[in-house]
């Protein structure tokens, strides 16, 4: 798999290519794609009891001021795997800080009939 040939999308900032690194609901694990060869590493264990309450990926070909590509958390019905591609919509953002200073992630959701009436994120159901 090359996601390096990955583009961010064909109409931004209203259509963004996000690849997945993390599934909904999954365990607290941290996972990352290596920029220098693409494979999918685990980053860190998460001593916290969570899970992620969304696909958390990122948008390919972007750089965020924490030098990674821009996160994205993507809002769906089920968890969508490691890897994979999925295009969304921009809904909002979450403004969050770490330790290397403001880290900001999109919330989005994918380009599907299912979400055709969430615009921005006062549409999205509390």
């Amino acid at each position: 798999m090359n996601l390096d040939r990955v583009g961010s999308g064909k109409n931004l900032p209203d259509d963004i290519n996000v690849i997945i690194e993390i599934p909904s609901h999954s365990d607290p694990v941290k996972y990352e794609v290596d920029k220098e060869t693409g494979a999918l590493f685990v980053d860190r264990f998460m001593n916290t009891a969570m899970f992620y309450p969304c696909n958390y990926g990122y948008v390919p070909n972007t750089l965020s001021d924490d030098g990674d590509p821009v996160d994205v958390l993507v809002m769906s019905p089920y968890p969508l795997i490691s890897g994979s591609v999925v295009k969304c919509r921009p809904v909002g953002m979450l403004k969050m800080t770490d330790e290397s200073g403001v880290d900001a992630k999109i919330i989005a959701v994918p380009h599907d009939p299912m979400y055709d009436d969430i615009k921005n994120i006062e549409d999205v159901p509390a």
